[in-house]
């Protein structure tokens, strides 16, 4: 079985409007990814190869937005964790999705026009 290529706790966990968990999970593991509640329920999940996400304009370097069977999250990152450790979760999950083979985003975001 391969290993957990990422795998990030405490992530605040957005679907636009709406809050879904300030304590949730992701993970990037067998080609697959998966959005987790803090009680380990799945929110949605897509192999890596159907998912976007890049790292948005508008907010600031510990957030991403990923597009997971056509709907649009941002996940923040790293919130409780601050120091030289955990720096760049983001980061991280995007070169995990894009050697998962992930596509990074490009274009229009999420308003549903890219």
């Amino acid at each position: 079985m391969k290993e957990t290529e990422f795998s990030a706790t405490g992530v605040r966990i957005e679907r636009w409007a709406r809050s879904l968990t300030r304590a949730g999970q992701v993970i990037v593991k067998d080609g697959r990814v998966a959005l987790l509640t803090s009680y380990g329920r799945e929110i949605d999940s897509a192999p890596a190869a159907a998912v976007r996400a890049r790292r948005p304009w508008f907010a600031g370097v510990d957030s991403t937005v990923a597009r997971v069977n056509g709907t649009w999250y941002r996940l923040t990152m790293g919130q409780r964790d601050r120091g030289p450790a955990r720096a760049g979760p983001s980061r991280r999950f995007l070169e995990a999705l894009r050697s998962a083979g992930g596509r990074p985003g490009r274009g229009a975001g999420p308003a549903g026009r890219g």
